[in-house]
């Protein structure tokens, strides 16, 4: 009897031994073992563009391992096509499985809302893992669903209107006659450049309407109404603005066409046309033609003529980090929070290293951010784009941006043929309700 007492007990404390060590661990509010950042020893990213994205987070993988040493965590890195991977999550989400998919994937904030809400259970919360208002405003309207935080904000589409300072000056301007101007203002300068220079304004892709984008977000408005589902064209104000703009652009013989990504930098670095009205991801394009150092500057955005909540700041593009709901989940929580939500000095590198500017409001005060660029004469062009950041008016991209966007395509064909504005923004609505769900 006294053996089998003494086996029982021994195994007693071999378990008491046990559970202390699986809960040997700091306070995490309740939470498991198996629910803390140190249960996980590998975890997954999936992002595309080797260079911005994958760069970005190879430097956040970097940082991470610097503060923590000893965390033991392996974090893979795997490029894969923005197409790829919004097909190959579908594919996982519709079919109810996880284990094909990583733990973290990069997500185009116009895609965002249609994961989120489709996919409500598949993506987990971060609201107490990074704080909203740390980030720039409009970003969070992207990553969260009904006031909770899925999303850590990283890159900044804020657009900028960069100008061939030469070109202006031979047409008798200034960089400075083209602070804060209207869409009207910059029409009147195109044809006078055009005039003198034989250069066209700017470029334009039939087939994307980027351009209208940005020209609607400067007022607040967007495609879809606030809850992200209803279509917003028939009656949108700014929208009929941005398409009567967008019709005098063209129709004004200031336009050099193109139909894709090649031809639109071949146009500026062949310095065919004065001026790139778009996302500030393209400075690092516009600097690979080293001969143009000191000829280009930008400007704020222009703003719609006659829309009064229209402002000088707009957006295209830019994306955010997501965590799946798999296993992992807390540690790939844990690893965003002390990189990409929180370190300032990780934002200095990837301004300084690949261009990528991130929407920490804190990070704008590093000094990578303050520095004054030779290329743009000087100009301390990230600082003025980390201001106007702050200045884009926060819109509700939601679930069908791209699916209206091929509507609008064909609408704008019509009334640039010489169909009614009312008309073509009545039609593409009705178009809208019936193809959109």
């Amino acid at each position: 009897m006294k053996k089998v007492l003494a086996i029982l007990l021994a195994s007693l404390v071999l378990l008491t031994a046990c559970s202390s060590k699986g809960n040997n661990v700091p306070n995490t509010g309740g939470k498991t073992a198996e629910a803390t950042p140190a249960a996980a020893k590998e975890i997954t990213v999936w992002a595309w563009d080797k260079v911005f994205n994958i760069g970005a987070m190879e430097r956040a993988k970097a940082a991470y391992a610097a503060k923590n040493p000893d965390s033991g965590l392996k974090i893979n890195i795997v490029e894969n096509a923005q197409a790829d991977i919004i097909q190959k999550l579908n594919a996982g989400l519709n079919a109810g499985t996880t284990k094909s998919l990583p733990t973290i994937v990069l997500i185009e904030d116009y895609r965002a809302q249609s994961f989120l809400q489709a996919y409500p259970d598949s993506f987990f919360e971060l609201t107490n893992v990074i704080k909203p208002t740390d980030f720039a405003d409009y970003k969070i309207g992207p990553t969260s669903v009904n006031g909770k935080q899925y999303g850590v904000p990283f890159d900044s589409g804020v657009a900028g209107l960069y100008v061939r300072r030469d070109y202006l000056e031979q047409a008798g301007y200034k960089v400075e006659d083209l602070q804060d101007i209207d869409w009207k203002k910059l029409i009147e300068i195109g044809k006078a450049v055009k005039a003198k220079t034989g250069k066209q304004l700017l470029t334009q892709d039939p087939n994307d309407l980027g351009l209208i984008r940005m020209m609607i977000q400067s007022a607040g408005s967007w495609y879809l109404k606030e809850d992200g589902t209803t279509p917003n064209l028939a009656g949108n104000a700014a929208l009929k603005e941005a398409a009567e703009t967008y019709k005098e652009i063209m129709k004004a013989d200031i336009v050099k066409v193109t139909s894709d990504w090649s031809q639109f930098v071949g146009a500026f670095n062949s310095g065919d046309v004065a001026t790139i009205p778009t996302g500030n991801w393209i400075t690092a394009s516009v600097k690979k033609e080293a001969s143009q150092s000191g000829k280009w500057a930008v400007v704020p955005f222009p703003k719609l003529t006659n829309n009064p909540k229209s402002v000088h700041a707009s957006n295209l593009g830019g994306s955010s980090w997501y965590v799946m709901n798999v296993d992992g989940k807390e540690a790939a929580a844990d690893f965003l929070k002390q990189t990409f939500g929180s370190d300032v000095d990780l934002y200095q590198k990837l301004v300084t290293e690949i261009g990528a500017i991130g929407t920490l409001k804190a990070a704008a005060s590093g000094p990578a951010y303050t520095q004054a660029d030779e290329f743009f004469g000087g100009q301390k062009v990230i600082a003025d784009f980390a201001k106007w950041t702050e200045q884009i008016p926060k819109v509700n991209y939601g679930m069908h941006t791209y699916a209206i966007e091929d509507i609008l395509v064909v609408q704008m064909q019509n009334y640039l043929n010489g169909t009614d504005i009312d008309k073509v923004l009545s039609d593409a609505q009705a178009q809208a309700e019936t193809q959109v769900k």
